[in-house]
């Protein structure tokens, strides 16, 4: 089983089953997006969809959840991407302030405009 794999069965999920369209949203083929969901359903001993012809139709009940459990996976793996990302540059990334009208307007300021010299590549909102 492949990451590629689970990203293919998740992305024809939310191109409402349409392979071709699919792979033109990720810049492939739909004969390799085809083939590799062909493959994982193989290693699996199951149909992730449900077919008329060369058609996808449904996801099937056991396609259900292991579309869900394939979204939690490639949410996991972005969030390693991410703690990688923060070790790897530390000061790159983004800060989210939430504050009151009169911190904002008096106190911070002159405090970002700081964070700003010293942390260029953090974006601030």
């Amino acid at each position: 089983m492949k990451l590629q794999q689970l990203r293919y069965i998740v992305e024809v999920v939310n191109h409402n089953l349409n392979v071709s369209s699919t792979a033109e949203g990720l810049y492939t083929s739909q004969p390799g997006i085809s083939k590799q969901v062909r493959m994982l359903e193989d290693e699996l001993g199951i149909q992730i969809f449900a077919r008329s012809g060369k058609h996808l139709t449904q996801v099937t009940p056991a396609g259900q959840e292991i579309i869900r459990i394939a979204r939690e996976v490639l949410s996991k793996v972005d969030a390693i991407k991410s703690v990688a990302g923060e070790h790897t540059w530390p000061d790159k990334g983004s800060l989210y302030i939430a504050t009151t009208h009169t911190q904002a307007r008096y106190a911070l300021p002159n405090v970002i405009k700081g964070f700003i010299e010293r942390y260029p590549r953090v974006f601030i909102a």
